[in-house]
């Protein structure tokens, strides 16, 4: 009986061998001179031809929403630019959504499918499709089919993935640049990216890219030994990187010491290894092979909800791109000049990275942060237009681009066309006017025509911020936030380097009060050497006085390093997130043992001491009246108070832009509090971004706020306003649109306004 015979098909050192033959052919057909829909004309038929299916097409994204097929061989050629599909439509969009392969033998049975009768291919029933994509930015997607009945093997499938792969980088490079709307040149036409409002304010300036992206300019291998022998080389160097810095990292915070064992753990992992050194035998180049399982993790991270999970696969990231920039040797020292107007771009960044970067910045764009990260609260010290979540805007940027922030309606326009940069230069010379208006009443009190004052105070948390007391008018520093001295750091400050800091801000506040605020932090305020609790609800949980009760040495040593700062003049302090009075009497109590412990180490005391609360939780506005009368103040807090009272967290865009400051049910609980601390002779102000705008801030002195607190550029806005303003037909407006069962009282407040000022 004859032996059976193996199928060659089969035989995993034939496809790897065509897997080579192929790429080989690609890389010969790449190098020729010709325009992009010929080139991507030659890939299909060469691909058909190297699968033996008499379909293989290639669909790339027109714009955001919509796939167009590009080129085609086998399917009828005149629907070439003319088929187009939504994101999750059809098997091709379901591809480009998620990111996955679909393999099929009766694609027209595969949930999802979507006859296209323009194309010609109901007579095909098997189907492989792979998205295009390059560190989770997904390109477009490339299909084969046959009528056979079948599904394509494993070799099959990854040999279409690295050649997707390939088309990838080269899509990147501009390969395929030509006639088209979906073969346009990448990185040349004008996008928007839609944001959240981080920091307010506008900049136009050039892209400057904190981290540059790593170009892969030779995806396709000659020498897979070779190949083989520099990613064993790069990973070698990595792992001996990350043990050095392991080794220091020991002597130091555990948090910290964690992220490195991850890293050691990822490139140890031989799985991960064995990943990149199939690719490679498969034809890849190094460079290309670890691109390619990067790609992989960043869209199984768009995938993934578990924090921790997320976490680690940024930590394998991370990894990849310290791996790439080894074997490329294109490190953060590029050679680029940083432009004269940078407006820095970013994943995310660090509060001391960002600090490095100074005010020689116009703006900040992330694809991750949030409103209250440490990289916002350090814009907002440097008064720097921040936009956040910006997906994508990485991969689309390139330094020197020209970029404007938007930071009043949170859009980003990058390589922006004429007519935007035209109406982008009106609004900033408005607003530029309008500086110079607010510059000339300075020096003038905030006094409305019906007589009443409001204080206008600053908020700070850097030295930096300290100039603006005299430039912007403020009377006083309504809120210093003492918790940079400690998310800027990469151990915890000692007493004495916190005193010092404390002393110059006094110092540069000359006789002007200067509220600090206690550390406030938990949350999204994470210190980098204290250990990250996990909770399921941060906002709502272990962060500001709580830890520092918890934790009472942090508190004592902090408020002894700003009585000793005050040296012997008035001090004035408040404490984060208090919720019931049994927060703010221990508190206080730790506040009179530094005292006590002051005094008798023969130290200078406070010439007067006041001690406040912040409100940012409603319990607080139905406390007992004792706690009224046992703080010194009260300063509410906006941004969370708001958040907590509509239920409603405002990092969240399905939700924050829903409820209204000047929702009436929100306006009549400020008002509560007003009456109330009047009645107890209890001193209030409001502080947080409401009061800077200039539309809130009136509506909420009209309803009895006679202290403001906001960043240094409101104050004008604000005090112009104001000095317009008669707040006694401002509050008749306000509880006639109550009566009127109105749920905002924004419209008749802005009708009033426009008919008086």
């Amino acid at each position: 009986m004859n032996e059976p015979m193996n199928d060659p098909m089969n035989d995993p050192t034939r496809q790897m061998t065509n897997s080579r033959q192929v790429l080989s052919r690609l890389r010969t057909l790449m190098s020729e001179e010709a325009g992009g829909q010929t080139r991507l004309d030659a890939i299909t038929d060469l691909m058909a031809q190297e699968m033996h299916v008499e379909v293989c097409s290639i669909y790339l994204f027109r714009d955001e929403e919509t796939l167009e097929l590009c080129a085609t061989q086998g399917l009828n050629p005149e629907a070439v630019h003319q088929t187009r599909m939504r994101l999750g439509e059809g098997l091709v969009g379901r591809i480009a959504k998620h990111g996955q392969i679909i393999n099929t033998d009766n694609a027209p049975g595969t949930r999802g499918f979507r006859y296209m009768p323009e194309t010609g291919e109901e007579a095909y029933s098997s189907f492989l499709g792979v998205p295009i994509q390059r560190l989770g930015e997904t390109l477009g997607v490339m299909v084969v089919q046959s009528k056979e009945v079948r599904t394509y093997s494993e070799e099959e499938v990854g040999v279409i993935e690295v050649v997707a792969m390939v088309i990838a980088e080269m899509t990147e490079l501009g390969a395929f640049v030509g006639d088209g709307a979906a073969l346009s040149a990448r990185h040349q036409r004008p996008v928007l990216f839609n944001g959240t409002v981080a920091q307010e304010g506008a900049a136009a300036g050039q892209v400057w890219l904190h981290e540059p992206r790593v170009v892969v300019a030779n995806p396709i291998a000659e020498d897979p030994e070779r190949e083989m022998e520099r990613l064993n080389t790069a990973v070698e160097e990595l792992r001996v990187g990350v043990d050095r810095m392991l080794s220091t990292a020991a002597k130091g915070d555990k948090e910290q010491l964690q992220v490195l064992e991850a890293y050691r753990m990822f490139a140890n992992s031989k799985g991960w290894m064995r990943r990149m050194e199939e690719d490679i035998g498969l034809g890849l180049s190094a460079e290309a092979a670890v691109e390619k399982e990067q790609s992989t993790a960043r869209a199984r991270m768009s995938q993934v909800t578990d924090p921790y999970l997320r976490e680690r696969l940024h930590d394998l990231d991370d990894l990849s791109n310290r791996l790439l920039r080894i074997l490329t040797g294109q490190g953060k020292e590029t050679g680029a000049e940083m432009p004269e107007s940078p407006v820095l771009v970013a994943r995310n960044i660090g509060p001391a990275e960002l600090l490095d970067y100074g005010r020689q910045l116009k703006g900040i764009v992330l694809e991750e942060g949030s409103v209250g990260s440490h990289a916002a609260i350090v814009a907002r010290a440097l008064a720097l237009p921040l936009i956040v979540h910006a997906d994508r805007i990485t991969t689309e940027a390139l330094n020197g681009d020209p970029i404007l922030v938007d930071g009043d309606q949170g859009a980003v326009h990058l390589r922006p066309d004429d007519t935007v940069v035209s109406a982008f230069r009106d609004k900033m010379a408005m607003q530029a006017k309008a500086q110079e208006r607010y510059a000339s009443i300075r020096d003038l009190p905030a006094e409305t025509l019906c007589g009443r004052r409001v204080a206008l105070h600053m908020n700070a948390g850097l030295m930096a911020d300290l100039p603006s007391l005299d430039s912007s008018g403020a009377e006083a520093v309504g809120l210093f936030r003492t918790e940079l001295q400690f998310l800027t750091n990469s151990h915890m400050p000692k007493r004495s380097e916190l005193s010092q800091v404390y002393a110059r801000v006094m110092d540069a506040a000359k006789d002007k009060r200067v509220v600090f605020r206690t550390l406030d932090i938990g949350s999204d305020k994470v210190l980098p050497y204290m250990r990250a609790v996990q909770e399921p609800n941060p906002a709502l949980g272990w962060r500001a006085v709580r830890v520092a009760l918890d934790k009472p040495g942090v508190m004592r040593m902090q408020v002894q390093a700003i009585i000793r700062a005050a040296a012997g003049r008035p001090l004035t302090l408040m404490f984060p997130f208090v919720a019931q009075r049994e927060e703010f009497t221990r508190s206080r109590a730790e506040v009179d043992k530094a005292i006590e412990r002051e005094r008798i180490l023969g130290h200078p005391l406070p010439a007067s001491l006041e001690v406040g609360a912040m409100l940012e939780t409603p319990s607080l506005a139905f406390a007992p009246d004792t706690l009224y009368r046992d703080v010194d103040f009260l300063s509410i807090g906006g941004n969370d108070l708001k958040q907590f009272f509509f239920a409603a967290d405002r990092e969240n865009e399905l939700v924050r832009r829903r409820y209204d400051t000047l929702n009436v049910s929100f306006l009549t609980f400020i008002e509560t509090i007003v009456d109330r601390c009047a009645a107890l002779e209890t001193p209030l102000s409001f502080c947080g971004e409401d009061a800077g705008r200039p539309i809130e801030a009136a509506c909420l002195a009209a309803i009895g706020m006679r202290t403001l607190s906001m960043r240094p550029a409101s104050i004008g806005p604000v005090k112009s306003i104001l000095r317009r303003t008669n707040l006694d037909d401002l509050r008749d407006v306000i509880h006639q649109a109550r009566e009127d069962g109105l749920q905002s009282v924004r419209g008749p407040v802005m009708e009033h306004l426009r008919s008086k000022l």
